[in-house]
């Protein structure tokens, strides 16, 4: 699998990929809050901050997946959750990590999550998981996070499970 890199500059040119990868992994699911429409507001959202983050994987001339994110500002944490008193430091939000149905379950979705978190300086990194799919957060138990809260950021959102990882010794 190829990976590519993309920074801040790059959004509007990898925009179309990530919605249309989005479209692939949630085509049989009604829940509007995975609507196209209202994706588009979240990457335009992360995107939009100058030190967003984002790598996909490709196979061939074809999309895998891709995960993107950007740094908390000092303080800043998820909407409707505390941050856990002993997360201090540089703090990376893992806002995305999709991949396209057809290389589920193959280790490309590590891969990416590992090629994004090693090209940043955090000294945690931090994601939501819908708490409804216990297989993912188990899966990113195996991959070294710990769930340390739920929340619900939005009326129309589903409840997540806040995780954590450690990566280094904070500052």
């Amino acid at each position: 699998m190829d990976l590519k890199w993309y920074s801040h500059t790059d959004a509007r040119s990898v925009r179309s990929t990530l919605l249309d990868i989005h479209d692939e992994v949630y085509a049989d699911d009604p829940d509007p809050f995975h609507s196209r429409e209202r994706f588009s507001y979240f990457v335009d959202l992360w995107s939009g901050r100058e030190d967003w983050s984002c790598v996909s994987g490709w196979e061939g001339e074809g999309p895998v997946g891709y995960a993107y994110g950007s740094a908390f500002k000092p303080g800043g944490w998820w909407k409707g959750a505390d941050r856990p008193r002993d997360v201090r430091g540089r703090i990376f939000a893992l806002s995305e990590l999709m991949v396209v149905p057809r290389w589920q379950k193959t280790g490309r979705a590590q891969r990416i999550h590992d090629a994004l978190i090693r090209s940043t300086n955090a000294d945690f990194v931090t994601l939501l998981v819908d708490s409804a799919h216990p297989r993912v957060q188990a899966l990113y138990e195996r991959w070294g996070y710990e769930k340390r809260a739920e929340t619900r950021p939005s009326d129309d959102s589903p409840r997540f499970a806040v995780m954590v990882r450690h990566l280094r010794s904070g500052a």
